[in-house]
C-alpha cells in the first residue's frame, strides 16, 4: 500500500472528512487531495505530523511493504491539540513583529487623538485663538476622529494578518522537532530589547503626571500652561504605552508558542469560559467614557476613566475567576 492509499485508509479509520483533515495540519483542502491522488507528497514535516496525528510509526507511512500497523487509539487529552511546524512558527512570529509596531502605533494615536481638541479648545476659551468655540471644538473634533479611524484601521488590518492563528492562542498546541528550541532561542534574543523598552515605558507612564505637578507650581491665573501641561500628560504617556505594547507582543507570542505565562493550557480553557467578560467590559467602559466625555464636555479630566478601568478590569476578572474556584 503507497503513502496516498496509507492517507485515505487512516483518515477514513479516523472518520474526517478533507476538510477537517487539512484544518488539522493546517494546510488546505487541495493539498490533501493531491496526496491522496498521490499527485506529490507531503514533505517530512508534514509527516511527522500524521504520524502523531494517527497514532502510526512514520516507518509505516513511508514504507510499502508496511501494511499491517494499525492506528493507535486517540486520547483524550491530547488528540484536540493543534501541530506547529517550523515553517509555520516562523512565519507566526514574523508577522507577530510586523504587527507589534503597527499595533504599538494604533494604541499611541488613540491616546492622542483628544490633544487637539485640549489644546484648540483651551486656546479658544483663553482667547489665543480667534475661533468661535464651535470651530475650535469641530476641528479637534476631526482630528480625534481621523486618528481613531486611523488606528482602527490599523487594528483591523494586524487582525486579519494574524487571524490564521487565532488557534494558538485559544487551543492546546504541540510543536514539532526543532521549533521549541527556535522558539526559545530567539525569545532570549529578544529578552534585552523587551527589558530595555518595557523599563523606559513604564518609567515614562510614571512620570507622565510631572508636567501637571510644574504646571500647577509655575503657572499664573488665566496662564495657558497647564493646558499644555495635560496635553504633555497624554503625549508621555503615549509613547510609554507605545514601547510597552510593541514588546508585548512580541513576548506574547513567544508564550503562545511556548504555552507559557497567560498562555498555558489551563489558561486557555479558563479564557474559554471568561473571556466573554473582556468584551462587555470594555464596551461598558467606551459608552461610559463617551456618554461623560460629550455630556460634560470635560475632555480634560474623562480620559481617566481609562487607566482606572484597566486597573478595575484585573480586579473584577480576577474576583470572578476566584469565586468560580
Amino acid at each position: 500500500m503507497i503513502l496516498a492509499d496509507k492517507i485515505v485508509d487512516l483518515r477514513k479509520k479516523s472518520g474526517w472528512s478533507q476538510e477537517e483533515l487539512a484544518e488539522k495540519l493546517n494546510v488546505s483542502r487541495q493539498a490533501i487531495s493531491k496526496w491522496e491522488g498521490a499527485q506529490s507528497v507531503p514533505d517530512m514535516g508534514r509527516i511527522i505530523q500524521l504520524s502523531e496525528l494517527f497514532g502510526v510509526s512514520t516507518d509505516y507511512l513511508l514504507k510499502d511493504n508496511m501494511e499491517n500497523e494499525e492506528p493507535a487509539a486517540a486520547e483524550d487529552t491530547e488528540g484536540n491539540a493543534r501541530t506547529v511546524g517550523m515553517e509555520e512558527a516562523n512565519r507566526f512570529l514574523d508577522i507577530k513583529e510586523q504587527n507589534a509596531r503597527r499595533v504599538a502605533i494604533g494604541v499611541m494615536l488613540c491616546i492622542l487623538s483628544p490633544i487637539a481638541l485640549i489644546l484648540l479648545g483651551g486656546a479658544q476659551s483663553m482667547g489665543k485663538l480667534n475661533w468661535t468655540e464651535m470651530q475650535a471644538g469641530g476641528a479637534g473634533l476631526l482630528i480625534l476622529i481621523l486618528m481613531i479611524g486611523a488606528a482602527v484601521a490599523i487594528f483591523v488590518t494586524c487582525n486579519l494578518r494574524i487571524s490564521s492563528f487565532e488557534y494558538l492562542e485559544k487551543e492546546p498546541v504541540d510543536t514539532l522537532y526543532g521549533v521549541e528550541g527556535m522558539v526559545k532561542d530567539r525569545k532570549e534574543k529578544f529578552r534585552p530589547v523587551y527589558t530595555k523598552l518595557m523599563t523606559i515605558g513604564v518609567v515614562l507612564c510614571v512620570a507622565a503626571v510631572i508636567p501637571l505637578f510644574l504646571a500647577m507650581m509655575f503657572r499664573d491665573e488665566g496662564s495657558y500652561l497647564h493646558i499644555a501641561a495635560i496635553a504633555a500628560i497624554l503625549l508621555l504617556a503615549a509613547v510609554g504605552v507605545m514601547l510597552i505594547v510593541r514588546v508585548s507582543v512580541v513576548w506574547g507570542s513567544y508564550q503562545m508558542l511556548l504555552e507559557e505565562g497567560s498562555y498555558t493550557r489551563k489558561e486557555k480553557e479558563e479564557t474559554k469560559k471568561y473571556g466573554f467578560i473582556a468584551g462587555i467590559y470594555w464596551c461598558l467602559v467606551t459608552a461610559a467614557f463617551l456618554a461623560w466625555s460629550f455630556t460634560t464636555d470635560d475632555w480634560n479630566r474623562s480620559w481617566i476613566i481609562w487607566p482606572v478601568a484597566g486597573v478595575a478590569y484585573g480586579a473584577i476578572y480576577g474576583i470572578i475567576r476566584a469565586l468560580h474556584r
